[in-house]
């Protein structure tokens, strides 16, 4: 009945049992045998050599990624309606001690090339106004929308010519990769990614996210700063367990195509209610307050979505005979 966030889903049993396993005595913070495998579990996933650690939120991979990325002097660019924009509480900004937001439009919470670069044309080369130095980019957005391997490989051209540092913030990575059939690599650094936002607590995780470096020399100042941002766990073990437990088997994407699929029942149903395609695991209505009301009394909750609209998310254990009333009450409306 609860669908107004995938945060709020419960813990995978698989994460349970690998948290358990990892109750054992061993070295604190990240020298454990699990935190010790984490580089080499990602590579093999991302069919490159690359370096992760684990992180508590997904606020500290987003903001220690883009701190690593841009001076204190820099801007960081980003749609206007990026979760680093508008739900961050000025994180980013307090993370990288003084970095400026510069954002751009876009449909549907995405940024294009085009916006990307009139956005860029407006920044003079003078010491008087701030620099972009790295972009960031939400995949699945905001509004659930999937930044297919070809249009991030455009943002990735863009940002290696003007040499900026470029983000993902993966917070639903597992669901834009499900719905996309492709390969993790090729989202990423094959498309010229430096820094992944890998969200696991969404997808299954109880308290953990992976922030994954595929350009060499930079995750050595993230650990520092994860430490000085008070985000090294002593007991970093049971972080990197989640981690590990959630990538075998491919359970992460299994888990992702499970909300995913969940999500599309949902909008079958609505049909032209549908404010925004569907394609991860976010549906996007328009409903009446009266609408709303009637949902709410059915005892589904959700997020009013500005004036005339509600947003409804569904989650990895989300089966179909789980959605299947609320896509018939959302049908009946």
């Amino acid at each position: 009945m609860r669908f107004f966030s995938d945060n709020a889903a419960p813990v995978s049993p698989a994460v349970m049992t690998a948290i358990m396993a990892a109750d054992t005595l061993d070295t604190a913070y990240d020298g454990d045998a699990w935190s010790g495998r984490l580089d080499a579990a990602f590579s093999a996933l991302f069919e490159t050599e690359v370096s992760a650690i684990w992180v508590p939120t997904g606020t500290a991979a987003n903001c220690l990624a883009l701190a690593t990325l841009c001076p204190p002097f820099g801007g960081v660019l980003c749609h206007e309606e990026a979760h680093v924009e508008m739900d961050e509480a000025g994180a980013p900004e307090f993370f990288t001690h003084g970095a400026k937001l510069m954002t751009v439009p876009g449909e549907g919470a995405k940024v294009a090339p085009d916006m990307l670069r009139a956005k860029l044309a407006t920044i003079r080369d003078d010491v008087h106004q701030v620099q972009a130095h790295a972009l960031t980019i939400t995949n699945a957005t905001e509004y659930g929308l999937v930044y297919t391997p070809a249009e991030v490989a455009a943002l990735g051209d863009l940002c290696r010519e003007r040499n900026i540092g470029f983000h993902m913030d993966g917070a639903r990575f597992a669901n834009a990769v499900a719905s996309l059939g492709c390969s993790p690599a090729d989202l990423t650094w094959r498309a010229g990614v430096d820094a992944l936002s890998f969200g696991f607590t969404k997808n299954g995780g109880m308290s953990a996210e992976a922030l994954v470096y595929f350009r060499p020399g930079l995750v050595d100042q993230a650990k520092r700063r994860r430490k000085r941002a008070g985000h090294l766990l002593s007991k970093g073990r049971y972080l990197a367990a989640q981690l590990l437990a959630l990538i075998a088997d491919d359970l992460w994407l299994k888990n992702g195509a499970a909300a995913n699929a969940a999500a599309k029942r949902v909008a079958d149903a609505a049909g032209d209610r549908c404010l925004h395609p569907v394609q991860a695991n976010e549906i996007f209505i328009r409903v009446t307050a009266a609408e709303a009301a009637s949902l709410r009394a059915l005892g589904y909750d959700f997020y009013d979505w500005g004036e005339g609209a509600a947003r409804l998310v569904t989650a990895w254990h989300h089966k179909a005979e789980d959605v299947q009333p609320l896509a018939d009450a959302i049908a009946a409306l």
